[in-house]
């Protein structure tokens, strides 16, 4: 799942001359609750932007030795009113009901942005942060000073005012072209009809939902509820072709310029910046550190995952062989239905016989209860409060961990079910950023799950639980890890290649029984989910571990190649043809657009690497805890303590080692990519 960040505001910007602000609103720090159409919302920007200028003109006014509270207090004061601004504008681009506020937030973002790259451009604001002592006793405050003068500088504060000029114009139109691409993915939802017996092998409550048509054909659509039950239960390997082509097909041939000027822009701004390609300037201040780096964890990680992937889908093959004599390879197209009979005939495991047991609703309430016995904290739905869409939940958070117990830490929504306009993938974002003793930080899902509608139950496959589980995490990361003084060192803060660690490794609590029997239970008759069918569940998709990761290798190397090459020679499909068929043994289908619906292009640019990084992080971590004893064991407050609370206050290698007693290594993945062969012969 990427986090949605397409505003940066980490870091700080010439001058901008604003409007002086308006009026406070009553409900200043929510654009939702003020922007009552598209004007409002530009204005509600404005005023947050016309804070920004205040701040940064206090700063610059002071006179004498700078300190931490004369500089670098209004800054960070500046870098939340920037945050706020950016998150609300979002917000708004991602979810608004109309079209028209859609586009005045995809304005409002990009302006946002402009300020943004100002004052990272702002030579006088670096001089005056450079001035400030680093503190020798308060570890949090150095590291956000150090962390900022290092994004400065790689921003190109120090070049001479032509490069700063160019940087800026290439910022804001990386930003442009972003939106772009994620607005026309977002609004390129196609449709595709079927026949009733294309139908066949899709669940009973799929198909009640989908009313014939005249000429009894059905109409399906891309997203997500229509779209991921096609790929794994549709029989029709015609229909599957058809979705797979127009999934894939959304903002085809649309985004296909918008790429390529996306990434030569990112390329130029590497050259401008001294840097001989992009993702050497966008690994620089990452864990991992450099391009090359990342070439050698792909290395690694091939090394020690194709084995069992080529097992798999030999494995795979010769079974598919027996139902279909004469296919020669599985497609890529097909790979998700074949998994699937695959598990039902070896292990004994259908993925729809769990689905009556994962109500939506019921499954939201069990992932709040897990939450808050796994972190320690306790949840609050907040009635009251006015939101962008009536469909979304509001949880106010509160502190349940001895010495605190009962304090207010934050607020989440929950935005979980697709409606026209709204962004189609799977995410979680922050709304406010966290200040102790000043504001408390809030966060979203922008999720797209069945369910939502009257006489729709939501029924969810496991791998949807676990997906809102994992964006679920983000959100405690967020909440718990934004309780400092520092706006900029919450939890969506940390280094961008450790942020799906935690997340990742809350995926690996839902093969647990005790945690999946706590609500887990039939949506007619109130059933328990029974040990058995757990037990077959776990056994199943414990299978294709390798071939998830020669997956992930996939993606990470077509983000890193994209971003190594000469952009107007790529050939899009052509890479990504290259790329499945040297990670992986499905065949390739033709009419593939991928390139032109992979967001993540946009939101991690050449970092997708970040997700098999942060797997190897996870299961590391995950090998800590007490498989007994997840929620209440001693491992559960200990993560808290060292992962999720300092938030972005120490470097995320030293979080690591604070867990762990040492860094991350590949003795733990291994372990689990071999889970599924234990109990069969070499």
């Amino acid at each position: 799942m990427k986090i949605l960040r397409v505003v940066s505001v980490c870091c700080a910007v010439l001058l901008l001359v604003l409007a002086a602000p308006a009026q406070p609103a009553a409900d200043p720090l929510h654009a939702w609750v003020v922007a009552k159409n598209p004007a409002a919302l530009e204005t509600w920007v404005n005023q947050r932007l016309a804070a920004v200028k205040a701040d940064i003109d206090k700063l610059l006014a002071v006179k004498g030795p700078r300190t931490v509270a004369n500089t670098l207090r209004p800054f960070d004061d500046a870098q939340n009113e920037l945050a706020i601004a950016g998150n609300n504008a979002y917000l708004l681009y991602s979810l608004a009901d109309a079209a028209p506020m859609r586009d005045m937030g995809q304005k409002m973002t990009a302006a946002v942005s402009t300020v943004n790259t100002d004052l990272n451009l702002n030579q006088a604001v670096y001089k005056a942060l450079s001035a400030v002592p680093l503190p020798a006793n308060d570890p949090a405050t150095r590291r956000y000073l150090e962390h900022t003068l290092l994004e400065y500088r790689l921003s190109g504060v120090d070049k001479d005012e032509a490069t700063r000029k160019k940087v800026h114009e290439l910022q804001d139109k990386i930003t442009n072209l972003s939106l772009d691409f994620g607005r026309n993915v977002a609004d390129g939802t196609l449709k595709i009809t079927a026949t009733r017996d294309e139908l066949n092998g899709l669940p009973d409550d799929y198909i009640a939902r989908h009313k014939p048509n005249a000429d009894g054909t059905y109409t399906l659509t891309t997203d997500a509820p229509d779209q991921g039950p096609v790929m794994s239960f549709a029989s029709s390997a015609a229909l599957r072709l058809r979705m797979f082509e127009a999934y894939h097909g959304r903002a085809y041939p649309k985004n296909e310029q918008v790429l390529r000027d996306l990434l030569a822009a990112r390329q130029d701004l590497a050259t401008t910046l001294g840097y001989p390609r992009f993702a050497d300037l966008a690994t620089a201040d990452q864990m991992i550190g450099s391009a090359a780096n990342v070439q050698k964890l792909i290395d690694d990680v091939n090394a020690a995952a194709h084995t069992s992937a080529n097992r798999e889908y030999a494995q795979l093959l010769t079974f598919a062989q027996k139902q279909q004599p004469d296919l020669k390879s599985i497609s890529v197209a097909d790979s998700g239905y074949w998994s699937e009979q695959y598990r039902r005939g070896t292990f004994n495991f259908n993925a729809q016989s769990v689905r009556p047991y994962f109500p939506y609703a019921q499954v939201q309430d069990g992932i709040l209860s897990t939450a808050a016995r796994l972190f320690h904290v306790s949840f609050k739905p907040v009635k009251d409060v006015t939101l962008w869409n009536p469909s979304v939940d509001a949880f106010d958070i509160y502190d349940a961990a001895p010495g605190n117990a009962g304090k207010k830490l934050g607020r989440i929504y929950l935005d979980m079910h697709p409606r026209e306009g709204k962004d189609k993938w799977f995410s979680s974002a922050p709304v406010l950023p966290g200040i102790r003793g000043r504001q408390l930080p809030e966060g979203m899902l922008i999720c797209n799950f069945s369910g939502g509608q009257a006489g729709d139950p939501g029924l969810m496959q496991y791998d949807e639980v676990t997906t809102f589980f994992h964006e679920f995490g983000h959100l405690m990361h967020h909440i718990l890890g934004s309780q400092g003084q520092w706006s900029q060192q919450g939890g969506f803060n940390v280094e961008g290649d450790f942020v799906e660690s935690p997340s990742q490794m809350l995926e690996e609590m839902f093969h647990s029984p005790a945690i999946l029997q706590a609500f887990g239970k039939h949506y007619q008759t109130g059933e328990v989910l029974p040990a058995d069918l757990i037990a077959r569940m776990n056994a199943a998709s414990a299978y294709g571990r390798g071939r998830w990761l020669q997956t992930q290798l996939v993606y990470t190397s077509y983000s890193l190649q994209t971003h190594t090459m000469d952009p107007a020679k790529i050939d899009f499909d052509g890479l990504y043809k290259q790329d499945l068929e040297k990670f992986t043994a499905f065949t390739p289908v033709p009419n593939d657009h991928f390139a032109d619906t992979f967001t993540h292009l946009t939101g991690y640019s050449s970092n997708y690497y970040t997700y098999v990084l942060d797997k190897v992080i996870a299961i590391d971590f995950f090998s800590q805890f007490d498989t007994m004893n997840l929620l209440t064991g001693p491992a559960a407050m200990r993560y808290r303590r060292s992962v999720l609370d300092p938030g972005a206050t120490k470097p995320a290698a030293q979080l690591v080692k604070d867990f762990l007693g040492r860094p991350q290594n590949m003795t733990a993945i291994v372990k689990w990519m071999s889970e599924e062969f234990a109990d069969q012969p070499k």
